[in-house]
Formats: structure tokens, sequence, C-alpha cells
């Protein structure tokens, strides 16, 4: 074992990591990186699967974001965004409220009767640190914003004390702070410290492939596509809303991770789910948060509009299709809220930077004399960064470039020929991909869906031996998550995915359908 391996052992503790199993092994060490490549202090090779975290969107040691680095070196690393104000965060303030209304100009319409778009335009930014404080600024925000609006006169004299609550969905992720632990619903993750946390309510994720409702058998396709069902999962968000709004206390806002959801396991949503639930929750008169730590910034594909299907009706068209300029999840099923969290590829995986997008009227609710003590008591002591905002413009820059829009293009078609492959092998379930995002579930037997007992380490072990292969990603339970840099090559591509597949016969056995 190297010296630095050594002290790693020795000294560092690591996230979401049994620390007894990682002392028995040799940790891969990383010194250098370029594109898609990473390099052990060993010299071995590995292609980066899963963009790092969820992180990387253009490559490892990218020349552009590198210069623009460097050039903010020159001037200012850091200074306080308390009391003062600096060029790169507002350039980039500036650049993120067009692209996060760009196709939500005109009208938005809703079933609530809503048809200015106006109302829920992002125009005010918060930067913070990662997607939990990104998370944490929207809710603080929105329960200040509900407490202080309904109390003003919209409900009745009897009510106007009772306190915001909040509703997310089953297997919600969304962060780490205990605010936006409290609105997680993962008990693997969040049991452990219950007794800190205030409750939130959970509705049912539309997790089509073990869905109850879904009356389809088993197929060799995405479940999103043979799904055979009525919407149930939609019906019992409106059951929830309806049935909290009869207690004289409608939910203050409706957490979600637009089209999937990350750390539940990669759980896609079905076209139009998403339109249906915000449609429900606007009548209902609660906030959208727009959890787009994983999902913002290209990562859900480049095609701008989503074809209707399953008697789904879409809203208005509110951009041409395929234009390449749809970098929020949102936007695919032209839904805007009133929080639009950011984080992790942001800054195209460089450093850690977060921005919290809302709305005027959210903004104005704040505003007052100092002595009233409207102000949002609330702020982060690298809020705002010189660093990591100008690395943030240069990803920006690249991200809306011709190169970039097509090898997304190309390496979203990519994905999804290889990703056939898969299909061969009787211990493959599900195979779900929205865009540039992927996740393979492992199942005993695909006939029967049954899973594999987490204790059994099913997605650990297939992921240890793509690492021999020289293919790096974490699962999420028995789920194979492949979320890779734009940058991927084909060839790239196609190792990937052979990875998974030789390591689960690795794993599982030699077995074909």
């Amino acid at each position: 074992m190297n010296k630095l391996a050594q002290l790693d052992h020795q000294f560092v503790w690591h996230p979401f990591t049994q620390m007894r199993d990682w002392l028995k092994r040799d940790p891969a060490v990383i010194v250098a990186g370029k594109g898609a490549v990473l390099h052990d202090i060993r010299g071995r090779e590995y292609l980066d699967a899963n963009s790092s975290i969820w992180t990387n969107l253009h490559g490892h040691n990218h020349p552009k974001i590198n210069a623009a680095i460097q050039r903010q070196l020159k001037k200012v690393a850091h200074s306080s965004a308390l009391g003062l104000a600096n060029e790169p965060a507002s350039l980039l303030a500036e650049k993120l409220v067009k692209l996060a209304n760009a196709k939500a100009v005109g009208r938005v319409s809703s079933r609530a009767g809503s048809s200015a778009a106006s109302p829920h335009l992002l125009n005010k930014i918060f930067f913070s640190d990662d997607g939990s404080t990104a998370l944490e600024v929207a809710l603080k925000l929105a329960y200040e914003f509900t407490r202080r609006t309904r109390s003003a006169g919209s409900l009745p004299a009897s009510h106007r004390r009772i306190e915001p609550r909040f509703l997310s969905l089953e297997g919600a992720y969304h962060g780490d702070t205990v605010g936006a632990v409290s609105l997680g619903h993962i008990d693997l993750f969040h049991k452990s410290y219950s007794g800190l946390l205030f409750k939130t309510d959970k509705v049912m994720s539309p997790y089509c492939y073990r869905c109850p409702f879904n009356r389809a058998k088993p197929e060799r396709a995405d479940a999103r596509e043979y799904r055979k069902c009525n919407w149930e999962c939609a019906g019992l968000v409106e059951k929830k809303f309806a049935t909290q709004g009869r207690k004289g206390n409608p939910y203050a806002a409706f957490v979600f991770e637009p089209l999937i959801q990350g750390a539940a396991g990669m759980i896609p949503q079905p076209r139009g789910w998403l339109r249906r639930v915000t449609e429900i929750a606007r009548r209902h008169d609660a906030l959208l948060i727009a959890d787009e730590v994983m999902t913002g910034f290209g990562r859900t594909g480049v095609a701008a509009l989503v074809k209707a299907r399953n008697d789904v009706v879409m809203g208005p068209r509110l951009h041409k299709r395929g234009d390449g300029t749809v970098l929020f999840a949102c936007h695919h099923e032209s839904v805007q809220p009133d929080f639009l969290c950011l984080a992790k590829g942001l800054t195209g995986g460089y450093l850690p930077m977060a921005a919290t997008l809302t709305t005027q009227k959210v903004f104005d609710a704040f505003l007052g004399e100092y002595g009233e003590f409207k102000t949002f008591f609330h702020g982060h002591s690298y809020t705002a960064n010189q660093l990591g905002a100008a690395a943030a413009l240069a990803s920006l820059e690249i991200l809306q470039g011709k190169p970039s829009i097509c090898a997304r293009q190309n390496l979203e078609k990519n994905l999804h020929d290889e990703l056939q492959t898969l299909w061969s092998l009787p211990n493959v379930g599900d195979i779900r991909r929205v865009g540039l995002i992927a996740g393979v579930e492992l199942v005993r037997d695909c006939r029967t869906r049954e899973p594999f007992d987490l204790r059994e380490r099913a997605g650990i072990r297939v992921c240890e031996a793509m690492a021999r292969r020289g293919v790096l990603t974490r699962p999420i339970g028995n789920v194979i998550v492949l979320m890779p840099p734009y940058c991927t090559t084909p060839v790239q591509a196609r190792k990937m995915v052979r990875a998974v597949f030789d390591s689960i016969r690795e794993v599982f056995g030699r077995r074909s359908l």
C-alpha cells in the first residue's frame, strides 16, 4: 500500500462508506484526469462512468474552465458576499436567470387558472455551497414566505398560526443538512436522525417497474414503455393535497426531483406525470420546489419537448424540439417552479457551489425596514465566491456551444443503443434511462422481479468488478448507475456498458435469456 493510501486509512472518514470494509482494501488514489479518464497513483486508468458522483459535465481538466479559473485567480479568489458584490457572481446570476426562464416566457397555463408566466419567473438567486444547502435555502424561504403570506389574511383567523407543512416523494433524498434530511424518505439514510428532524409528508413515487397499480407483466424494456395503469399514482397526489387542505393547513410546498429521482434508485417518471402533479399542487396553492441538483444542466437530454403518450395532455409548446437549449428537467414538461435548486454540475464539477432561484413575489416578502427584522437570516462563508462563479460561467458557455450540444445528442444515442445489450441478462430487471442518466436494476430473476437483499451487496460487488475492468461508478443499492461526462466517446460508452455486462456475468454467473 502506497503512502497516500496509508494516510487515507489513518485519517480520512469517507461519506456513505462502511469504514471497516474500506480499511480492508487498498484504495485507488486518484492523481490526475483528462476528459472521461481518471488516473491513479499506480498509473492505472479508469473511465469515470458516474462523472465523479454526478458532478462533472465536460470532462476533467477542461481547458476552458481551467483558463477561466486561472484568469480569476489573477484578480481575487474570494471576498465576502455579506455587504459586498463581485463581478463573476453578478454575471452568473444574470446568466442563470435568463436560462431558467428561457422556456417559460409568454404563457404557462395550468388548471388552476393562471395564464401569465410572470408570477413564476425566477429572477432572484441565493448562492450557497452544495445541493443540501440549495434545498435548505428553498425550504427556509418557502416556510417563512408561507407563514407571512398566509397569516396576512388569506386564511380564516382560526387557521393563521398553523405551521407550514411540506410534501415530498417516497424515496426522496434532498441532501444531508437537517432541513433537507427532513424532506427525505429513505430510512437507510434518514431514520438514524429522526429525533433531530421535523415531520414532512410523503406521497407515492411513480416507480413503474414496481408499481402495485401497473397491471403489465414484465417485458424486456423500460417499464414506463409498457405500463398498464390509470394514473393512480397521480390520483394519490390529488388525494393527499385534498386531505391536507381539509385540515385547514394546505401544504406550503411540493418538493420533487423532476423526471428522475436519483438516490431513490434512478426512478424515472412516466411522461406527463410531472405536468399532472405540479398542476395539482398549483390548484392547492402549494409552491413548487424543483431539486435539479442532479438533473440540471442538460443531464436529462437535449430534446426540448416530450411527445404526448398514454393519454397525457401536454402543456403549450414553449420551444422547438431538438434545439439543444433545454438545460433543466422541468422544462421538458413545461413546468416552471417557484424554487429551482442547482448545484453539482453548476461549476462543471470543479468547485462546490450552489444556487437557489426564486420569484420576485418570494423576494418581496422579505423586504421591510431594518427594525422589522424581515431579513432572510441565512448565509454561508463562501457564498457567491469568485472562483466558483468563474468556473460556472465557463461551463455554461461550453454547454450552449454547438460542439457540446452535438456531443450530448450523440452520447444519448450511444447510451441508448449500448444499454440494449443488457436485456439478455436474467439478473437485469429494468433499464431506466432519462437523457444522459441510466440506472440498471439488478434482480434475482427478471421474470419475478425478486430483488436482492441489500446485505448481499449485489450492486457493490458488480461495481467492484467494473473497477477491475477500468470503469468507475457507485451503485444505489441494487441499481448500477451510468452518468458519464458529456465528452465520453462512443468507444468509451461501449466500454462502460460492456463492463456492466461482463461484471454482472462474473458476479451472478454466465446465464443468458
